[in-house]
């Protein structure tokens, strides 16, 4: 729970109780940078009691109509409280108030779609029968919980995010010691006390606040957690399989998303997706589009609409309803992006529009005579910046868009079905999104990378497969 002072004061939540620490962070307005919210800072103690929790918490039964009763009634809440929520989601994050206002109406169905899979997970016959030998043998699988679940949550989507790994886990049985990024903590503690509103009992879920370095190295260091789920940077990702060792770990890890734009497309809806899906959240998702690759034929026509609808996206405040684009999660991110793209510029590269900061905005930026090796080609740039080139032929063009460490998810603009089945066969990414961009995600498809974009999958039904372990028993006579 909050406690008031000047601004609100939230706890850590271990056990069913909210736990007040007198060390705190400072959760800030992302428009104005003043502090909107603080947030308790765990220490190594509450993450031993948050993990025994946890554990301790999976001796008392759980019924799967009862995880079903708990995740439903949660999704009801958001909702009912969408408005409220988007408001502070659009504070702490700093994306328009709209795009917010979507975030919790997919949240809410996220868990409505892991309180439904709570009901259907199941196992199937083997037919050991029909090897010499086992003739009077039966045997079925089941599937079992996990155990203890470690979520680690980014500042990007701080709710939906959240509740992709948190609705799932409990939809399978799990307990959770959840961790949200330190900038975006407050939608988390929300959601926190939302479900124990809903009945899940104390142990389910557990809340950790504080510095991600610290908290999360406790985490992965505590051999009672059985498993980790994290969305970030490829670097922590592979510092927690390595860590984790044998344990199960399901990494999103992020992309530098590629489209294509085939010579029979239809340019004016590409170059407009294109656009939207470049700029959304400031160009901070890990599906936004970065590459776009536009044959030759058609590259002009394209890239002057897609200017056209860029230019027209209003840069400012994420409450006012005009809003098409907020501030970046921090100044330094910002100056980060200044600096690749000034760099890319000395290499060569042309500024269509944008390729100017102010303060912690950096407007929506285009670059051409970009080559394939420049940072904001290779690298992702998590911010409001696209690189546009043109191409020749389809097999160069999938060649450059598998020339990259990443594998997310990609985007393909054709009405060419040969081309399209080429695709499919030879892009090498987890999602090939046709005739969209690669920004196009809905909440119960199965979602996850290849290479360096991580492994396991997202979507409530997908990540129970993660979530849970597969029993064989076998009947003899």
């Amino acid at each position: 729970m909050a406690t008031q002072t000047s601004v609100l004061t939230y706890g850590l939540y271990i056990d069913g109780e909210w736990r007040e620490k007198s060390v705190t962070d400072d959760v800030l307005n992302k428009y104005t940078q003043e502090v909107t919210a603080r947030t308790a800072a765990a220490d190594k103690q509450d993450v031993i009691d948050a993990v025994q929790a946890a554990k301790n918490a999976l001796k008392t039964p759980f019924s799967p109509y009862d995880r079903y009763s708990v995740l439903i009634k949660a999704a009801a809440t958001l909702r009912a409280r969408q408005d409220e929520l988007g408001e502070i989601l659009a504070r702490e994050v700093g994306k328009p108030l709209a795009e917010c206002r979507g975030e919790v109406g997919r949240a809410a169905l996220t868990l409505e779609v892991s309180a439904e899979e709570a009901k259907r997970i199941h196992g199937e016959g083997i037919p050991v029968e029909s090897a010499p030998g086992s003739e009077q043998r039966q045997a079925f699988t089941r599937r079992f919980p996990i155990g203890v679940v470690a979520a680690i949550t980014p500042f990007n989507v701080p709710l939906n995010l959240v509740c992709h790994k948190i609705g799932p886990a409990l939809a399978a049985g799990n307990s959770v010691v959840l961790k949200p990024a330190e900038v975006t903590p407050i939608c988390a503690v929300i959601l926190t006390e939302i479900m124990e509103e809903a009945g899940l009992p104390a142990g389910r879920l557990n809340l950790l606040t504080g510095d991600g370095a610290t908290v999360g190295e406790w985490l992965v260091e505590n051999q009672d957690v059985n498993m980790f789920t994290f969305t970030g940077s490829p670097r922590v990702g592979q510092h927690i399989r390595e860590k984790a060792g044998l344990r199960n770990v399901a990494l999103e890890l992020g992309n530098n998303s590629a489209t294509i734009v085939h010579r029979d497309a239809d340019i004016e809806t590409a170059a407009t997706l294109s656009a939207e899906k470049s700029f959304n959240n400031a160009g901070q998702v890990c599906i936004s589009v970065q590459r776009v690759y536009v044959h030759e034929e058609v590259y002009e026509s394209f890239l002057a609409k897609m200017k056209e609808v860029t230019e027209g996206l209003v840069v400012g405040d994420p409450m006012d309803a005009s809003t098409s684009i907020g501030p970046m999660i921090a100044e330094r991110e910002a100056i980060r992006v200044e600096s690749w793209v000034n760099e890319a510029v000395e290499q060569g590269a042309s500024v269509e529009t944008g390729g100017k900061r102010d303060g912690v905005f950096y407007y929506p930026t285009i670059l051409t005579n970009v080559t394939d090796e420049m940072k904001v080609c290779r690298q992702e740039v998590f911010g409001p910046v696209v690189a546009v080139s043109s191409y020749r032929s389809e097999d160069e063009v999938i060649a450059r868009v598998n020339d990259s460490e990443y594998g997310l998810q990609a985007g393909l603009f054709t009405n060419d079905l040969a081309f399209t089945l080429k695709a499919i066969n030879e892009i090498h990414v987890g999602g090939l999104i046709i005739n969209d961009t690669s920004g196009y995600r809905v909440d119960h498809m199965p979602y996850g990378g290849v290479k360096k974009s991580g492994t396991g999958k997202e979507g409530p039904r997908y990540a129970i497969e993660e979530m849970t372990e597969e029993k064989i028993i076998v009947f003899n006579g």
